[in-house]
């Protein structure tokens, strides 16, 4: 029933994509989501190149199918990490804070397939021109760095302006979700912040745990002055970044505070002082369970979904 397009060219049995979240998507999650029919991703994030290709080793250790890597176009050490994922062959490379343009002839020569993540109709357009496989539209819903358009609005205008397939992210946990976005004109969903509360996600305890806690109105947009605006829990630090807000503070003010913490939250468990970047379907998040059943559970009630409008 949920065989689109995406499914045919990531060779995945649903068009499920996990969020390639930096220090939260490694080796162990990837495997788990691309093991469990989805596309898993491992998050390179600012890592140095040896680290991504530990990674990637790691995880084609743990499953026979196929992973990606989410590229930072704005790491520092981007040109090594491409070069990285070029030689060990990855399948699919997703990107983000940037144009991954000039790569992705490169790519194609070895039949990677090159997906990047886009916040506006204006850059899935110019993707599109630039020869990529397929665009990712991600809504402010979203958890970590975050455009302005909802969804809702974003999906159907992108799917309108390209040729190419398009992948529906932000505000998308269940079932309903999934159907939500096929009915807007998306052949598949990316989903990060209930794939931080699988089983196999490394992250600290204390980093899912506050997703878990975490209301409708749990999460907060902060450090729009940057230019870089991001969301996250609602927590210490957050009241730190308003603080700054109040006082007039500058953007290097922004980001000096913001330096270090997100793996403080993920790998160190700091979850009042940390960066615990996480989505508004935060508050639909109850529980941890393994990657398998996060997928199974949410074709089922996709499925319901779907029989449930036909009789409407």
């Amino acid at each position: 029933m949920f065989k689109t397009e995406i499914c045919e060219l990531l060779n995945i049995e649903y068009p499920i994509i996990q969020g390639g979240m930096a220090w939260v998507a490694t080796a162990e999650l990837a495997a788990a989501v691309s093991n469990a029919g989805g596309l898993g991703i491992i998050g390179a994030g600012n890592a140095p190149a040896d680290f991504v290709r530990n990674e990637i080793k790691k995880v084609k250790k743990l499953t026979d199918k196929p992973f990606g890597v989410n590229i930072m176009l704005l790491s520092p050490f981007v040109e090594d990490v491409i070069k990285a994922v070029y030689e060990e062959r990855v399948p699919v490379i997703t990107t983000g804070a940037g144009n991954p343009g000039k790569y992705v002839s490169m790519f194609k020569e070895i039949g990677t397939k090159v997906i990047p993540v886009v916040p506006s109709v204006a850059l899935a357009k110019k993707m599109e021109k630039e020869g990529v496989d397929a665009v990712i539209a991600e809504g402010t819903e979203s958890g970590g760095h975050v455009g302005e358009l909802t969804t809702i609005a974003l999906v159907p205008q992108v799917v309108d302006a390209v040729n190419i397939p398009v992948i529906a992210a932000g505000g998308i946990a269940d079932g309903r979700g999934f159907v939500s976005a096929l009915a807007l004109g998306a052949k598949g969903v990316q989903m990060g912040t209930i794939f931080v509360c699988a089983e196999e996600c490394t992250a600290h305890n204390n980093y899912k745990q506050a997703i878990i806690k975490a209301g409708d109105r749990g999460t907060v947009v902060t450090g729009r002055i940057t230019g870089h605006p991001v969301r996250i829990i609602k927590n210490k630090l957050a009241r730190e970044f308003d603080k700054l807000e109040s006082s007039g503070g500058t953007a290097e003010d922004y980001e000096k505070l913001g330096v270090g913490r997100l793996r403080s939250a993920v790998v160190d468990g700091d979850a009042d002082y940390g960066s615990v970047m996480a989505g508004q379907i935060s508050g639909m998040v109850n529980e941890i369970k393994p990657a398998k059943k996060i997928i199974e559970d949410m074709v089922i009630e996709a499925q319901a979904v779907m029989n449930l409008l036909k009789n409407i």
